[in-house]
């Protein structure tokens, strides 16, 4: 097997014929079903700060992922070499690790009647013809607006720009192979803030399939810079239960903890406080939660799950109403449902959008935190119970009074899906979940 040279469209049909002698591999070694990724990655990262180059990194990787079964027993091995001898002895240690496995009678490929018969082309290939004094040049001029918008901003954390295009394909023995080319491009910048003697460091990134879609780095820089200053004075509040608004970049996080807590692995494990919930009214009637797979150049978007199945627009929530859970092919097997072909994850999750804008939610809160900063990985999945550090701006009459530190809120999840009372038109677009700001109408915010 000769090293894949190409990256993209053009490289992918010798992608999927690795993936094909592989898969003849382990037959020919005894295997009795076999399935196979192998994936070509390269890209180009840059970080300046303080007006000085402080790293350019180019990396350039391929691997290959193979799991073979015998019978009910499992084992995969993994390899960057792609000789004839690297694949054969990987796929020899896959097979020996079965060997010495032991059986899972939920084990094995999905059923070959499901594997995806189309692969709609999702326009997820847009390769940025940047060079690394290109991309210096950005990410200083981006860090330059940072500098000139405020005299405030005294210090620099790192601004950086990174691109990367990869091509992977994945395959079994029953008859399935795909492949697909994706890129991914970022700019983002962290800045520090300092006056009287305080300082505060906040900061501000865009992302998307196309390197020319990404938003100017002046503006990037002077949103960074904005964030960082916005934060000076900030200090506790006294202990209280008040409405809480999520900005819209961590309300993601909130509809992120639902997708885990409805997944598979946690619900067969008995590890999630929402087993047993299919079916229930877990949210306000006018919310629902819907997976859009097929939408050109999203951040998730994918033909197939990581099965093989074929992706399919679906609701998690309905009018409020859980109606699916989030399954691969073996947690479904586990839980004895079929496969939402979901292996892998959800692919762009959508909130049902407000008609209010962010300053709409403030005004209809009254009083109360909003909340653009949360520390720690507070959550209990098993209970719901929510606790995080966190920072913002304190409400008053429906407008920011003063920025707020060193709190924390808590809740419990189940308590705070039921009191969602808005999910603004601020709908953040940089992440594989798609919701505007959520505002909780009652949460604990521990201080002073």
């Amino acid at each position: 097997m000769s090293d894949v040279e190409e990256i993209g469209p053009q490289g992918l049909g010798e992608l999927k014929d690795k993936v094909a002698r592989i898969i003849e591999e382990a037959k020919r070694q005894g295997a009795t079903a076999s399935e196979v990724s192998v994936s070509l990655e390269q890209g180009l990262s840059t970080t300046v700060r303080q007006r000085e180059i402080e790293t350019v990194e180019f990396n350039r990787d391929q691997g290959f992922g193979i799991t073979l079964y015998l019978g009910q027993r499992k084992g995969s091995a993994s390899t960057s070499g792609s000789s004839e001898d690297d694949i054969r002895q990987t796929v020899a240690a896959a097979l020996a690790i079965a060997r010495h496995a032991s059986e899972d009678a939920f084990a094995g490929l999905a059923d070959a009647s499901l594997m995806a018969r189309e692969q709609p082309d999702l326009d997820l290939y847009h390769p940025w013809a940047i060079s690394p004094e290109q991309a210096i040049e950005l990410a200083l001029a981006c860090e330059a607006a940072a500098f000139e918008a405020d005299p405030r901003i005294r210090n620099a954390d790192g601004t950086s720009l990174n691109t990367h295009s990869g091509s992977r394909a994945y395959g079994n023995s029953n008859g399935f192979i795909g492949a697909y080319s994706s890129t991914r491009h970022s700019l983002s910048c962290v800045m520090i803030a300092e006056d009287q003697g305080q300082m505060q460091r906040d900061y501000f990134y865009d992302v998307s399939r196309l390197g020319d879609a990404l938003m100017a780095p002046s503006a990037i820089g002077q949103r960074a810079a904005q964030r960082a200053v916005s934060r000076l004075g900030a200090r506790p509040v006294s202990t209280c239960e008040v409405p809480v608004l999520f900005s819209a970049e961590l309300a993601t996080g909130l509809f992120g903890h639902f997708l885990a807590a409805i997944s598979g692995g946690n619900l067969y494990r008995n590890s999630s406080f929402l087993e047993g919930a299919l079916e229930q009214v877990l949210f306000p009637e006018w919310l629902s939660l819907d997976e859009r797979p097929h939408l050109p150049r999203g951040l998730a978007s994918a033909a197939y799950d990581g099965d093989g199945l074929a992706t399919y627009a679906k609701s998690f929530v309905d009018k409020g109403r859980l109606c699916s859970y989030v399954l691969s092919t073996y947690s479904g097997r586990k839980l004895g449902m079929p496969s939402t072909a979901n292996a892998g994850g959800v692919h762009n999750l959508f909130a049902t959008p407000g008609s209010e804008d962010q300053a709409a939610l403030l005004r209809r809160m009254g009083r109360g935190l909003y909340v653009t900063e949360l520390m720690g990985q507070g959550l209990n999945l098993v209970t719901g119970d929510y606790s995080r550090g966190a920072g913002g701006y304190w409400v008053e009459n429906g407008e920011i009074q003063f920025p707020v530190q060193e709190v924390t809120i808590a809740g419990n999840l189940r308590d705070m899906f039921r009191q969602i009372a808005a999910i603004g038109s601020d709908v953040e677009t940089r992440s594989s979940i798609h919701t505007g700001s959520v505002l909780i109408e009652r949460m604990t915010v521990a201080g002073s």
